[in-house]
């Protein structure tokens, strides 16, 4: 224990033993901090009294004046302390009892200082909080980063951006949902805990459940419901969740994350491309007001229409592959091989097949240059098992994923609804697993039961929410994003 908390415990003390109860069940207030600052001139005009909650940010005695920052969620307001007009043992009680960082009600009028600073004059306060650890004295932003996203409530006391970026995360979900709930979509839930993983390219973590002695997973993603529910009858349909991956954590990946999903009934990715675009366009709006959006030195263009390429012809103009290389296998292999590092190279003995290497080309060599949004289709057969043929060329299927400063930000696709063709694309999966592909899509025996009784033409939609965030608010690292991202669970052994 620091000896400052020893000193806030021993006030503590003091305030019990004055009769005083330091940790009231409610708090009385006539306007937030905002209001206060917004009605500023007609409550100094009509010498209306106020009364305000919230942190004590800072706190300076001069003589019979004190000055003090009170700090609620919408804003910080000076507050100052008389001696005269509190009395002089109300104005001790306010110094030995009180520390940065208490919570209080105060009453007063307000009024300007000769600095020309709006302040509340306090005529009486209250403690509606004893805190008995401190708040830093100095906050070091990013080089005290691993603290700043273990405690992430010091960090959002300190950090006004990062309260703010919160604010803009939130705004982000509601455009979703206000653009999706306007086009007559329906949202829904759907299971967390899920006998087959399916959806996505993942490893799941495992729980057993006691009461029915099973295994299950949770979800690496709710696609494969949402798809029943087609069946089911339902047209549109999108559900805002979280999911989980038990895979690496990095600057763009937490194991647990929140997914946007959607199934557009009677559509194809075209339709997903313009509606993905129109959702990023709408949201960035909604969120921060504007479709331009600076990273660094970088500028990101969010309006409408977004770039389109063919995922082939990235990897031949952006990639520098020649189309034709990929008729050849071992040739291909080769060519890629002398443009890897060593460490990419050292992943190609496991690849099996002309798409799978030109998917694997794609992420080494274009991915991370796609910068301003770009939307990349096409994607080969044997890297989409849940997307359709295109009718143009059957190598590929009708998938698109979307793209921003080098990161995935979305993954759609025309849905496959032929169950003999997806039986097949299952048993292809499971041939990879065998072979060593630890991130395999599963067999899921019901919903290809489900989709024998007839699935509708479809458009699936999937967008990372955190990376959504973090393009829109500039943030560079995920963590910046997610409140409390999955950190490595601290020692607290004497």
């Amino acid at each position: 224990m620091i000896q400052e908390e020893k000193d806030r415990l021993d006030k503590l003390a003091a305030i019990i033993a004055k009769g005083i109860e330091p940790y009231p069940t409610k708090a009385h207030r006539s306007h937030n901090v905002s209001l206060f600052i917004e009605g500023f001139e007609t409550h100094e005009k009509d010498q209306d009294e106020v009364t305000l909650v919230g942190r004590l940010r800072l706190f300076r005695k001069h003589g019979g004046l004190t000055f003090a920052q009170l700090q609620d969620e919408t804003g910080t307001i000076q507050i100052a302390f008389k001696r005269d007009d509190l009395g002089e043992d109300a104005y001790a009680d306010l110094h030995s009892m009180i520390d940065v960082a208490d919570f209080i009600e105060v009453t007063g009028k307000a009024f300007v200082t000769k600095k020309g600073e709006n302040t509340l004059g306090v005529n009486s306060y209250k403690i509606i909080v004893k805190a008995t650890l401190p708040l830093p004295e100095k906050w070091h932003g990013i080089s005290d980063k691993e603290t700043r996203f273990r405690k992430r409530y010091l960090d959002l006391i300190m950090n006004d951006d990062v309260k703010e970026r919160m604010r803009a995360r939130s705004r982000v979900i509601t455009a979703i949902r206000s653009l999706l709930d306007g086009k007559g979509f329906l949202e829904v839930e759907t299971p967390t805990l899920q006998p087959v993983y399916g959806g996505g390219f993942a490893r799941p973590f495992v729980t057993h459940h006691n009461s029915l002695d099973a295994d299950f997973f949770l979800r690496i993603s709710d696609e494969m419901y949402l798809k029943r529910l087609l069946v089911g009858g339902f047209e549109n349909v999108y559900e805002i969740t979280k999911v989980f991956r038990n895979e690496g954590i990095d600057k763009d990946h937490n194991p647990e994350f929140t997914m946007f999903e959607a199934q557009i009934a009677y559509q194809d990715y075209l339709y997903g491309m313009d509606i993905f675009e129109e959702i990023f366009e709408y949201a960035s709006l909604e969120a921060t007001g504007t479709t331009l959006v600076q990273h660094e030195d970088v500028e990101v263009e969010l309006k409408r229409p977004w770039k389109r390429m063919k995922l082939i012809d990235a990897v031949e103009e952006i990639g520098g592959i020649d189309a034709s290389a990929w008729d050849d296998f071992a040739s291909a292999k080769e060519i890629l091989s002398a443009k890897l590092t060593d460490k990419a190279r050292s992943e190609l003995p496991r690849i099996q097949s002309a798409g799978e290497l030109m998917a694997f080309a794609f992420e080494e060599l274009v991915e991370e240059k796609l910068i301003q949004p770009t939307m990349i289709y096409d994607y080969p057969v044997e890297v989409s098992p849940l997307a359709k043929k295109s009718s143009d060329d059957h190598r590929f299927t009708e998938r698109f994923e979307a793209f921003a400063l080098g990161s995935e930000i979305g993954n759609n696709y025309s849905e496959l609804n032929n169950p003999v063709e997806l039986e097949k694309r299952f048993i292809h999966e499971k041939d990879k697993e065998k072979a060593g592909f630890d991130e395999a899509h599963q067999t899921d025996y019901d919903y290809l039961e489900a989709i024998k009784h007839g699935m509708p033409p479809a458009c699936g939609l999937g967008i990372g929410v955190d990376r959504m965030v973090m393009l829109l608010t500039g943030a560079s690292n995920i963590k910046e994003v997610i409140l409390f991202p999955t950190l490595r669970p601290e020692s607290h052994e004497e």
